[in-house]
This record gives structure tokens, C-alpha cells and sequence, in this order.
């Protein structure tokens, strides 16, 4: 099987509406690999939480307009990024979080596709630069066997504004993603070659361009020019038509 990664070689053709596949992709099977590795914001749900987190607290746009430059890959640094997102939630109450997940759907075809993952025999990985009390829900729902997203600082009820120190570091960025990726692939006795990764944001393409097979879904258009695969229309469960069972 060749990897094909995120790559920008040759531009992309539009296979059917909203479906793009780059020129020299083989034939592929979902047997073929071993792992995938979703993103979460608006890849496996569809909302960026920390925005409307903020939008609870009355600071949507402040926090957005940072989201939205920190995906589209105009600023670099992704945790100087969240970093500056999260002061603005200092003194925001843990009751915004709970009403925020009330509001968290799937988006569409999302769990067709991931059941049609394990059932294929991939291990599945949610690995996030959200934050926990959102992706634990998202895995438990969806049944993803491995997660690692960034823990909200909380005091006395409310958010400090940071995040907790974990054991591996403190901030789940484009680095780490493709760290937690490539490690957990070796610990499956997996070569990168067999890994699948789906995302949306400019913090995903360090993993994207390290897997065998990169997916954007509904993606910014710098992380869907480099993509093997792109969905820009319709379900994550369209990658269904090139990825055969």
C-alpha cells in the first residue's frame, strides 16, 4: 500500500460533488489500515467548543476570530493561540460547559463512517486540542477505543483560564497529535503507512501529512489543497465511495 499522506503535488480532481481525490491515489481498503485518528471541533461534532464556551460568557466573536485564524494556518503557533483563548474564559462557571454539551451533535455521517472503521478492525483514536469534558462524551458515544484532548483548569466552580499538566505535557497541539498518532501506532506494531487521519484545521496537517491516507472533512482550504482525500459537501461517510470495506 503506498502512503499518501497530506501532499500537494498535483492539485486534487473532483470526483463527484463535494469529493475530492488527488491523481495517483491507488485503489483503497479500509482493511488495508490499522488505525484512524479523528480530530474532534468540527470534524467529529459540529461546533468548535471554546467558541461557545465563550458565547455562553458573551465572548464569541473575541475567541472566533482567533479559532478561525489559528484553523485557517494564519497563526502559527497553536498554543500561543489557545493560550490567548482561554484568558478570555477566565471566570467563566463549569454550567456553561454542561450547557454547551447539551448543544453537541455528531455531524453527518460521522458514525456510519466510524462503525464502518471498527468494524473493518481499525483501532480508533480521538486525539483533540478541545478539551475533555467534551471529548470523553464524544468517545463514549461513539465507541473510540483511545483519546487525548487538553483538561480545563477549574476553581471553585469556575474556569481559571488554564489548563491542566498532564502526565505527557499540558497542550494537545499539531505536534502532539502526530506524536500520540505515530506512537500509538507502534504500540499497535502498526507502520504509519497503515494509519488514517481525518481533520479540518491547520493544527491536524502534522498528522495528516505523516498518515498513509489523510482525509479533510468540510476542511479550511489550505488543510483540503493538501489532503489525499476531501469531503467538502455532505457526510464523512462519503469517504465510504473511495474506501472500500
Amino acid at each position: 500500500m503506498t502512503g499518501n499522506g497530506a501532499a500537494a503535488e498535483s492539485p486534487a480532481q473532483e470526483i463527484e460533488p463535494g469529493l475530492w481525490l488527488r491523481p495517483g491515489t491507488p485503489p483503497l481498503r479500509l482493511a488495508d489500515f490499522g488505525l484512524v485518528a479523528f480530530d474532534m471541533d468540527s470534524t467529529l461534532i459540529d461546533m468548535e467548543c471554546i467558541d461557545e464556551i465563550a458565547a455562553e460568557a458573551g465572548r464569541k466573536a473575541e475567541v472566533a476570530a482567533i479559532t478561525e485564524a489559528a484553523m485557517r494556518g494564519e497563526i502559527t503557533d497553536y498554543q500561543d493561540s489557545l493560550r490567548r483563548r482561554l484568558a478570555l474564559l477566565r471566570g467563566v462557571p463549569v454550567s456553561a460547559l454542561d450547557a454547551v454539551l447539551q448543544r453537541l451533535r455528531m455531524n453527518p455521517g460521522v458514525e456510519r463512517f466510524v462503525a464502518a472503521c471498527r468494524g473493518a478492525g481499525l483501532k480508533t483514536l480521538l486525539v483533540s486540542g478541545g478539551f475533555t469534558f467534551f471529548s470523553e462524551p464524544v468517545r463514549q458515544r461513539l465507541q473510540l477505543d483511545f483519546a487525548r484532548a487538553n483538561t480545563l483548569a477549574v476553581e471553585a466552580g469556575r474556569l481559571t483560564g488554564e489548563l491542566v499538566q498532564q502526565p505527557w505535557g499540558r497542550v494537545v497541539d499539531g505536534a502532539e497529535k502526530r506524536r500520540v498518532m505515530l506512537e500509538l501506532a507502534d504500540l499497535l506494531g502498526l507502520p504509519a503507512a497503515r494509519c488514517i487521519a481525518v481533520g479540518d484545521g491547520a493544527n491536524d496537517l502534522p498528522m495528516m501529512e505523516a498518515a498513509g491516507l489523510s482525509i479533510a472533512f468540510h476542511a479550511k482550504p489550505a488543510v483540503q489543497a493538501r489532503a489525499a482525500l476531501a469531503i467538502s459537501s455532505g457526510g464523512m461517510d462519503r469517504a465510504l465511495g473511495v474506501l472500500r470495506a
